[in-house]
């Protein structure tokens, strides 16, 4: 079996993505799962500063709390730490375990993105709401 390059995996993942917003207008994407840096670079150049990005952390303690453990060959893997060293996310929203804070942390980014979110305007194209004055980084 032929394993192909790492260029030839980004290609092929880059004109996926390109496919599937091929001729679809969507005032707002949310795109869950992004596991890699190619994805989101992907979205950044096609959508610029309207990309934003969401990690949601746990403690490990808090994982294996779930019922996770660490499968070595697949927790370890690309697809499930490829962005571990990112460091430019958007929003960071912990799920530790405390589902008040992370109710607020939600509530924050609903916000936001209802903020951004498309005015209808009778017989007019789109219009985006006013920024508001404090952006994902306040959250």
């Amino acid at each position: 079996m032929s394993v192909p390059s790492s260029d030839s995996r980004v290609h092929s993942r880059n004109s996926t993505l390109r496919k599937v917003v091929e001729g679809v207008s969507q005032p707002i994407w949310l795109v869950s799962d992004t596991r890699r840096l190619s994805d989101i670079q992907w979205f950044r150049e096609a959508y610029g500063a309207m990309t934003q990005t969401v990690r949601v952390v746990a403690s490990e303690q808090s994982r294996q709390q779930r019922g996770w453990e660490f499968t070595p060959g697949v927790d370890d893997a690309e697809s499930e730490c490829g962005l571990d060293n990112f460091g430019a996310f958007d929003w960071v929203l912990e799920n530790h375990g405390d589902e008040r804070r992370l109710e607020e942390q939600l509530e924050n980014l609903v916000a936001f993105v209802q903020s951004r979110r498309p005015c209808r305007v009778p017989g007019a194209a789109d219009v985006w709401s006013p920024t508001p004055a404090e952006g994902p980084a306040d959250a």
